[in-house]
């Protein structure tokens, strides 16, 4: 049972290999090539976040899930660099 709207969270186990794919093809052409996702995925924290790790340069959304996707991504560098919550020192 789909615990989360399709439309809205990216399937990562499925269409995230897709991505990753992609990603790395097209990396493996040109490595400075720019890939981002347009949509509802682009606002949804998880598949931000999953976006930041896949390597992803950026995310478009629509205008009220700006907020929600700039702190996603926030805490995914944060979350890259050790410092998730409570291990700031």
């Amino acid at each position: 049972m789909v615990s989360t709207n399709p439309f809205a969270s990216l399937d990562q186990t499925g269409v995230g290999q897709l991505v990753e794919m992609g990603v790395k093809g097209g990396r493996q052409t040109k490595d400075k090539l720019k890939i981002g996702i347009c949509g509802e995925h682009g606002g949804d924290p998880a598949s931000v976040k999953f976006f930041h790790r896949t390597g992803l340069n950026y995310v478009s959304c629509s205008p009220f899930r700006i907020p929600i996707a700039k702190l996603a991504a926030a805490q995914a560098v944060l979350e890259e660099r050790g410092l998730a919550r409570g291990e700031i020192s």
